[in-house]
């Protein structure tokens, strides 16, 4: 039969396997979404908008891409499921059409002093293999080469049980990189002893400035009673044998006023004590005295390379592995090119890639041995991102979260062709994104509002970018707003100098900070602008910065607690109704001792998923019954913690619940755009923008005169933005300095004084190459951020 005369009912255009181009979700609730259900087509690029806190995340993360992952664990052995995190089913009807989604989000990455930006992408992994095969002189295995790794030598005998028993003597080496003075981490701490006493008091006279020591408590009966100094002579006449006992003497047994006590040396206890614990998680004024008495030093060993000294000399064209991981990467990339050796051949394809991978998404600028810690939002999201550029997987689920944080106009092209690489790849690309030029990049967009938090939840609109811009939504009608320059820009009050500023790629730079202005520091990832803004302005008296770390807190934490606000709330429930405050901490007394105050019972059921279920006997409310009893202006303390910000700064500003020091930060965290939180949501489930934001507004009490502020819109929408260059007006106007480090164009344009850094990154860049007004600067179009800002305003 000829292939002409063959009919085929069903032409291969038709098959039904190719009928599966859509992702179905129906009746999706996860936390405020109110029953979305939408179609969001397969191997395109769909991205999500909307006000922040609208439900975007809790949508593409929580509920596409986390069943997805739940999926994909169910498929594994009941046995190997146990080992895995325990996924509760997302609250939506169907989820239908899933692919597998990989999951490129903005959690910073490891803090572990050992994580560099080498090990977090295995471009250390093959550059050890190709130091072990190729370095000279030849010193072991990759492991050799490791800074992860310690040398060991072990022997002895080993008993062997077969029939008789008989020993086997054995001897055990392993080579490994690490330097073995700093035990891998490139520095070594040193405490500042002037911080720890001041040596012309003696100890009763109260000499020692650690937080806690006083000499009223059992300190000062065990220093008195120890009799190994005399407790009212100056410190600076000790003999040395005082000075060592005071400092460093090892634990001994001692007895005063007939109770058996524990003396120990005062360097060993605050190393157990502080020095040992998490900086974060400290209180905070002992994480100050911390911060002042620890200094950090590069190890004199390994000169901060980390590596032991047999690891450094076996080199590669005159380069060892320490000087390699310390090249630029885009400087790297070069020297591999210049390899050429076919023993390793597909070895050094692959690690080419990986670093033209690197200079591509515009990290060429990082080092390998960067700590990945030091990484900022939007660069650890794209030093993940260097992973999947290589994968050869196809039809899979890319999942990003704002991709364009911290990216300058100039950048945010480059990753604008990243996303539509992966997507013409045939992979289905989602993106969590408020800036216009990827919204517009996009085959389909769904925004998502119309409010924040509770006013928000629903689909607003589904469809292409142009039906978006003609939509009446908040997202449409700001898509295209323009901020004008200002007509006139504020005269400074003074000016801040730095001078001869050298961290990290500055190059010696002098500039003056106008003071009593809002101040705007601008230029291309990686130009130097944190190094200069947080590396040279003095972080003393008067200097407030807000950052965009991670907020430490556990599911207990919520914003009433981070921000001080339960305290005066809980003042308030106690005065009004004759009790102790502590009742009203969910964490303390009035705790149902059930869930012990977190509302939900976490049940683990061995082999399957875990489950957390709402607590039947508080109802998710956290505190025992009889608490609730007791009320404040008709309220019970419950009831006020699921009050939203703007509710509670109406309820506690006037009437009987009428308490001014809650009502003060509430009126703070509605000035930073927050009046949609609810008092009590978990500070885990805040978003990257809202978090800074509620560092801000905790901030803005203290008597700070200089606000540094690292681009506080990340995670704002358009319509958000303004309020926020509201709230900065009003900063300068009361009198204080502001100082952004930001690549909106909407805040250079609102800016008085501009500072661009530059012209290029990393070693291309750490120069001032304008500054001046927004219209100069415009006018002049004399750097990449000029050219961008005059097209951005029309000019």
């Amino acid at each position: 039969m000829s292939m002409a005369t063959r009919t085929d009912p069903r032409s291969p255009a038709s098959h039904v396997a190719d009928s599966h181009d859509l992702i179905r979700v129906h009746g999706a609730r996860e936390n405020n979404l109110k029953d979305v259900s939408i179609e969001i087509p397969k191997r395109r690029l769909t991205v999500f908008t909307g006000v922040s806190g609208s439900g975007k995340s809790s949508l593409v993360f929580d509920t596409i891409a986390a069943e997805s992952q739940r999926l994909i664990n169910e498929t594994y052995s009941a046995f190997v499921q146990g080992f895995m995190p325990n996924l509760a089913r997302p609250e939506v009807d169907v989820l239908d059409g899933l692919t597998t989604a990989i999951i490129v989000d903005q959690q910073r990455m490891g803090g572990d002093p050992r994580s560099t930006v080498g090990t977090a992408t295995d471009a250390n992994a093959m550059l050890r293999i190709l130091f072990s095969r190729l370095g000279t002189p030849h010193i072991g295995p990759p492991s050799a080469y490791a800074f992860n790794v310690a040398s060991v030598r072990a022997s002895g005998a080993i008993t062997v049980e077969r029939g008789a028993k008989k020993a086997v003597k054995a001897t055990y080496s392993r080579t490994g990189g690490m330097c073995p003075t700093c035990e891998g981490r490139g520095s070594v701490s040193d405490i500042d002893l002037t911080q720890l006493y001041d040596d012309s008091k003696s100890l009763s006279e109260g000499a020692l400035t650690i937080p806690g020591y006083s000499m009223d408590g059992w300190y000062g009966r065990i220093f008195t009673g120890c009799g190994f100094f005399d407790p009212d002579k100056p410190i600076r006449e000790y003999t040395e044998k005082e000075l060592h006992d005071l400092l460093h003497k090892e634990p001994t047994k001692i007895k005063v006023e007939g109770v058996n006590l524990t003396y120990e040396g005062l360097i060993p206890k605050i190393q157990k004590s502080m020095l040992s614990k998490d900086v974060d998680a400290l209180q905070p004024h002992v994480r100050a005295f911390v911060e002042r008495a620890m200094t950090f030093t590069a190890c004199p060993e390994c000169d901060g390379t980390r590596l032991s000294a047999g690891a450094r000399s076996s080199k590669i064209r005159g380069s060892s592995i320490a000087d390699a991981c310390a090249m630029q990467i885009s400087d790297l990339a070069e020297w591999v090119r210049g390899l050429d050796e076919p023993s390793v051949a597909p070895l050094l394809a692959k690690l080419r890639h990986a670093l033209d991978s690197f200079v591509e998404i515009g990290l060429g600028y990082l080092s390998l041995d960067r700590p990945s810690g030091t990484l900022s939002g939007g660069e650890a999201q794209r030093v993940k991102m260097v992973r999947h550029l290589g994968s050869s997987l196809t039809d899979v689920t890319y999942v990003f979260d704002e991709p364009t944080t911290g990216l300058h106009p100039h950048d945010i092209q480059r990753m604008n062709s990243l996303l539509l690489r992966l997507r013409d790849k045939g992979n289905t690309v989602l993106v969590v994104e408020h800036k216009p030029e990827v919204i517009a990049i996009a085959d389909h967009v769904v925004d998502l509002g119309p409010g924040a938090g509770t006013a928000g939840g629903s689909v607003c609109f589904e469809g292409t970018v142009e039906g978006l811009r003609a939509a009446d939504t908040v997202t449409g009608r700001h898509l295209d707003d323009r901020a004008a320059l200002k007509e006139t820009v504020r005269k400074p009050s003074g000016t801040l100098e730095i001078r001869g500023a050298t961290a990290h790629n500055l190059r010696d730079v002098d500039v003056d900070i106008p003071l009593g202005v809002l101040t705007v520091v601008t230029g291309v990832a990686g130009s130097g602008k944190s190094s200069l803004v947080h590396g040279s302005i003095p972080a003393g008296e008067g200097v407030v910065a807000v950052g965009q770390g991670a907020i430490r807190g556990s599911r207990r934490s919520n914003p009433a607690t981070y921000t001080g606000l339960l305290d005066p709330i809980r003042k308030a429930f106690a005065k009004a109704n004759g009790v102790k405050p502590s009742l009203f901490s969910a964490n303390s007394e009035g705790a149902c001792p059930t869930c012990n105050g977190a509302g939900v019972v976490y049940t683990d059921l061995a082999m399957m998923a875990g489950v957390a279920t709402t607590c039947e006997d508080c109802e998710g409310k956290r505190f025992e019954a009889s608490v609730l009893d007791h009320h404040l202006g008709g309220r019970d303390i419950s009831e006020v913690l699921a009050m939203s910000v703007a509710e509670a700064e109406e309820f506690f500003g006037a009437g009987e619940a009428h308490t001014p020091a809650a009502h003060r930060v509430l009126v703070r965290l509605a000035d930073v755009g927050l009046g949609y939180l609810t008092l009590g949501q978990p500070l885990t489930t805040l978003s990257g923008g809202e978090r800074q934001r509620l560092k801000l507004a905790t901030h803005m009490a203290e008597k700070g005169g200089v606000y540094v502020l690292d681009e506080p819109t990340a995670g704002l929408h358009l319509a958000d933005v303004e309020q926020l260059l509201g709230l900065l007006d009003r900063i300068v106007d009361s009198g204080k300095s502001v100082v952004v480090v930001e690549h909106h164009q909407a805040v250079m344009a609102h800016a008085d004084w501009i500072i661009d850094l530059g012209p290029g990154a990393g070693h291309d860049g750490g120069r001032v190459v304008f500054e001046g007004t927004p219209a100069d600067l415009v006018a002049a179009r004399s750097t990449l951020t000029g050219e961008h800002l005059a097209a951005y305003v029309g000019a």
